[in-house]
């Protein structure tokens, strides 16, 4: 079952599309599920999160965890944005069901995706962000699925 915070973030999605000339862009899938999410930052130049907007191609919580990402991401710096986990983005949406737990780790991986193209467009090193992984299916723990 959704809580009624899932619900509205899927029936009334926050910052849909996408931002032209973004300072990060990044997209991440999941092979097994077959969701897909990009997601966009406009950073300015203290390194603060203007803008965010994303694209996903999935299942209603995949929806609502792009949603509540952005949401999350808005005017913190890159540095806060990084520290920014699934579990933040489910203890913001009040819970997901578990087998739906892996949008999560979508939404978490698009925001490190595109922290990763600001810092290669920038020739910046963000400490703590590893390179992300395109498919989150080769990070997540099998029985979430």
């Amino acid at each position: 079952m959704y809580s009624e915070k899932v619900m509205d973030h899927f029936m009334h999605p926050r910052n849909v599309g996408e931002i032209e000339d973004a300072s990060g862009v990044g997209t991440v899938g999941n092979a097994k599920c077959g969701d897909i999410m990009r997601m966009y930052l406009d950073i300015d130049e203290n390194g603060v999160i203007r803008e965010a907007k994303f694209k996903t191609f999935g299942c209603g919580a995949a929806v609502a965890t792009s949603s509540m990402a952005t949401e999350l991401v808005k005017g913190k710096t890159v540095q806060e944005a990084l520290e920014i986990t699934n579990k933040a983005v489910m203890e913001a949406l009040d819970g997901l069901p578990p087998i739906k737990v892996h949008c999560s780790l979508l939404a978490e991986e698009a925001i490190h995706a595109a922290l990763w193209d600001y810092a290669e467009k920038h020739h910046i090193k963000i400490e703590g962000l590893e390179r992300p992984v395109n498919d989150i299916s080769e990070k997540a723990p099998e029985e979430e699925y």
